[in-house]
C-alpha cells in the first residue's frame, strides 16, 4: 500500500531531508547536501524562495516506510501555469514514483496550474535536471546526481523533454595542449583589435558587483523561451555566501566601449570537500570538516558566461575564456568544469570544443501538460 503524506512536522522534515542518504548509501558518487542548508532553504520563514513563491513538501509511504520524497512549488513571477517538482527521490519502484506524480497533479490542480516541470529544488541553481548520463563520477559544485532509473520514471508517467538538455563539460588545464593555445593566440588578437579589458571582481564594492552581474545575465539569457528574470536578491543570494570563498581573481568582467560587457566567474569545485563531510548531518560531522578545510581542490567550476547580446560576435568571451585558462593553471587548477550549458548554445558549446572539452554528464528538464 502506498500512502502521500504531507510534510508538516520537524520530525517529518528530516525524515524528508535526510531520506537521500537512504537511495545513495552504497553510490560513492553521490555528494551529499549540507543539512543545515537544505533546512534553512526549505522553511517557509528563512527561505529566500518563499519571499516570491509557495511549495509543499510530501513524502511517499509503501507498507508504512518512507520511500520516496517531492516538492511542488510555484514561483510568483515566473512560467505561468507552471508546477516545479523537487527534491525528487524515490526508490527502484515505478508504483511509489507514479504515486508521487499523480499527487503533483492533484497539488497542481488545487492551485490553478497547467503542467508539471523539472526537477528544480526550489533554487533554481540547485541541482537542477535529472541526470542522464555520466554516472561513473562525482558532479561538480551544485550540480545534482542520481539514480539511473530516474530519468524513465518519469518519461513513463509521460513526461516529454521541456527543452534542450543541460551539458557538463571537463576541460584539462594543461598549458601544452595546443588547442588551448590557438585559443590564447586568437584571444589576444581579438583584444588588441577590440580594445577589450578584463578584471577581476572588486569585492570590496559587492553591491555594485551585484547589479552588473544582475544585467549581464538577464541580459545575456533573455531571448531563452520561458526564461524567468533574475531579481537582484536572487543574484545575491547566489554570490554572497561564495564571497569569502570565491578567489576574485578568478571572478572575471570583460569591460569595453567604458562598460562592463560580460562576466566569467569560477569557483574551486568544493564538492572535492563536500563528498567527505557527511552533509555535516552529526556533530562528528564537524569535526571531520576541520580535517578538510584545507584541502585545495584540484578542480574549478564555471557556472556562467555571460555576454551582452550586442557583443555575442565580438569575441569577448574568448577573451574571458583565455585568460581564465592562464589564470587557472598559474594557481595549480588540474582540470575545469563548465555546466551547465544548454546542448543548443553555439557560442558556449563551440568555445568548449574547439578548447579541447568533452561533455561528461548530461541533464535533462521535463515538462509534462495536465489534461483538461
Amino acid at each position: 500500500m502506498i500512502e502521500i503524506h504531507p510534510v508538516r512536522t520537524k520530525r517529518e522534515k528530516r525524515a524528508f531531508l535526510t531520506f537521500p542518504w537512504i537511495i545513495y548509501k552504497h553510490d560513492p558518487h553521490w555528494v551529499p547536501p549540507l543539512l543545515p542548508e537544505r533546512e534553512k532553504n526549505t522553511d517557509p520563514a528563512r527561505g529566500l524562495f518563499f519571499k516570491n513563491g509557495y511549495a509543499d513538501f510530501f513524502a511517499a509511504f509503501k507498507d508504512g516506510r518512507i520511500s520516496g520524497t517531492v516538492c511542488c512549488s510555484h514561483e510568483n513571477g515566473g512560467e505561468a501555469g507552471e508546477c516545479s517538482l523537487g527534491f525528487f527521490e524515490c526508490v527502484d519502484d515505478y508504483a511509489v514514483a507514479e504515486a508521487m506524480f499523480r499527487h503533483a497533479e492533484g497539488w497542481a490542480r488545487e492551485h490553478g496550474l497547467t503542467s508539471l516541470c523539472g526537477t528544480y529544488n526550489l533554487d533554481r541553481e540547485d541541482a537542477r535536471g535529472i541526470l542522464i548520463e555520466g554516472w561513473d563520477r562525482p558532479p561538480a559544485f551544485i550540480c545534482g546526481h542520481n539514480p539511473r532509473y530516474y530519468g524513465g520514471f518519469f518519461e513513463r508517467f509521460g513526461f516529454d523533454k521541456r527543452h534542450d538538455d543541460g551539458l557538463a563539460y571537463a576541460i584539462d588545464a594543461d598549458p601544452n595542449d595546443p588547442r588551448l593555445q590557438r585559443i590564447i593566440r586568437l584571444a589576444e588578437e581579438v583584444r588588441q583589435r577590440r580594445g577589450f579589458t578584463v578584471r577581476s571582481a572588486d569585492l570590496s564594492h559587492i553591491e555594485a558587483e551585484i547589479g552588473r552581474v544582475t544585467l549581464l545575465q538577464n541580459r545575456s539569457m533573455e531571448h531563452l523561451p520561458g526564461f524567468v528574470p533574475y531579481t537582484r536578491e536572487s543574484v545575491a543570494a547566489m554570490l554572497m555566501p561564495l564571497a569569502d570563498m570565491a578567489d576574485p581573481e578568478l571572478v572575471l568582467f570583460a569591460e569595453a566601449d567604458g562598460k562592463t560587457v560580460g562576466w566569467f566567474p569560477a569557483i574551486p569545485n568544493f564538492n572535492e570537500i563536500l563528498i567527505h563531510l557527511n552533509g555535516l548531518r552529526y556533530p562528528w560531522d564537524y569535526v571531520r570538516a576541520l580535517r578538510y578545510k584545507n584541502l585545495k581542490p584540484k578542480s574549478l567550476t564555471v557556472k556562467a558566461v555571460a555576454v551582452l547580446p550586442e557583443y555575442w560576435d565580438t569575441g569577448a568571451a574568448i577573451v574571458m575564456f583565455a585568460e581564465m585558462a592562464k589564470r587557472a593553471i598559474a594557481r595549480g587548477y588540474q582540470w575545469a568544469d563548465l555546466s551547465l550549458t544548454g546542448e543548443d548554445n553555439p557560442d558556449t558549446v563551440d568555445l568548449a570544443h574547439h578548447a579541447g572539452a568533452k561533455i561528461y554528464k548530461r541533464y535533462r528538464f521535463y515538462k509534462k501538460e495536465l489534461d483538461s
